[in-house]
């Protein structure tokens, strides 16, 4: 991480920590606050905090381009104090159907004694977390990279406080889209991470795999990146950009499929064969982007492993791996 250094300011976030005060609301609903319209024309930020527990909150942000707001799961130190940020995007759903990060793996537990304020945004179904060219019948606007570049970090650094570094790490359909954030926003993330997702979307078996996905939500693929093998799905191919990653502490891993003791099967339980075939797909898709890797020599931080069947079990050894491996020492703590 010593190549690059991002230039941040941290007069906001001293700014607006008394505004940020305000809005802390413990055990009440998240409330609108003055000042804010809920127009496009509004200024991004906090409108409302729900805090869970000492640790837990649920911070509203407003999107001014997505003139919506968006929720956002929060684990934070009860003590307070500048912190770095970590951004964990949730799979294909979003986190919509309550299947997440917080619910479905012991990332909280984790985290309680680490220095970090970690952000699982609620949303974002079937999106990759990337900004759409065009607007979608089903899915509304999608400009998800400015939400989680130019947005969302100012409005956690003024309700939190921070150190200027961050990270952002995603599961199977985020895997992906969280190196291509890195990428698309360099000056942002310090350090970016994929637990068996897919960096190499323009792969054609890989465009046919995310394509499909999309379509099943009854939604239109090409809305996205444009038609398969145009210059929207190289542009935001991770695999066909990696020298925009060097200076980037990179995280990537995934499994072959094969169910192993990383999945916490139950004994006499029926194998999840449907994880085993993505898990299979995501690892090709995975294997071309750590073949570009090493053929630009970028450093990076691989663990493709013989066992896993793309479960939350395995996305949460992967997690564990990446925090002490690579995210901690990029993000300054432990």
């Amino acid at each position: 991480m010593g190549q690059k250094r991002k230039k941040r300011t941290r007069s906001a976030a001293v700014a607006t920590a008394a505004a940020a005060a305000s809005i802390l609301m413990t055990g009440t609903p998240a409330q609108a606050l003055p000042g804010n319209s809920g127009s496009a024309d509004a200024a991004a930020g906090a409108v409302g905090i729900h805090q869970v527990s000492a640790t837990r909150a649920v911070l509203n942000v407003f999107s001014p381009s997505m003139n919506r707001v968006i929720s956002n799961e929060v684990l934070h130190s009860p003590e307070g104090g500048p912190a770095p940020t970590l951004v964990l995007l949730n799979g294909a759903l979003g986190n919509e159907d309550g299947v997440g990060w917080l619910n479905n793996s012991g990332v909280e537990q984790f985290f309680l004694d680490k220095n970090v304020t970690v952000v699982a945004p609620i949303g974002g179904r079937f999106s990759f977390y990337t900004d759409w060219q065009t607007t979608d019948p089903v899915l509304g606007s999608n400009k998800w990279q400015t939400y989680l570049s130019r947005e969302l970090p100012a409005a956690v650094d003024a309700a939190y406080g921070s150190t200027g570094r961050r990270g952002v790490a995603g599961l199977s359909m985020s895997g992906g889209p969280a190196l291509d954030l890195a990428i698309q926003a360099p000056d942002v993330f310090d350090a970016a991470a994929s637990f068996s997702g897919c960096p190499a979307p323009s792969d054609p078996l890989a465009t046919a795999g995310i394509s499909a996905m999309i379509a099943g939500g009854l939604n239109n693929p090409f809305n996205m990146w444009g038609l398969p093998g145009s210059q929207g799905w190289r542009d935001h191919d991770p695999s066909l950009n990696v020298e925009r990653l060097r200076g980037t502490a990179v995280y990537v891993s995934s499994s072959r499929g094969l169910p192993g003791p990383v999945d916490r099967i139950p004994e006499g339980a029926i194998p999840p064969f449907g994880g085993m075939a993505v898990e299979a797909m995501v690892n090709h898709c995975t294997s071309i982007f750590v073949d570009a890797l090493r053929r630009a020599d970028v450093p990076a931080t691989v663990s493709m492993r013989e066992e896993g069947a793309h479960t939350w079990p395995l996305f949460e050894d992967q997690l564990r791996e990446a925090w002490f491996t690579t995210l901690a020492p990029a993000l300054g703590t432990s």
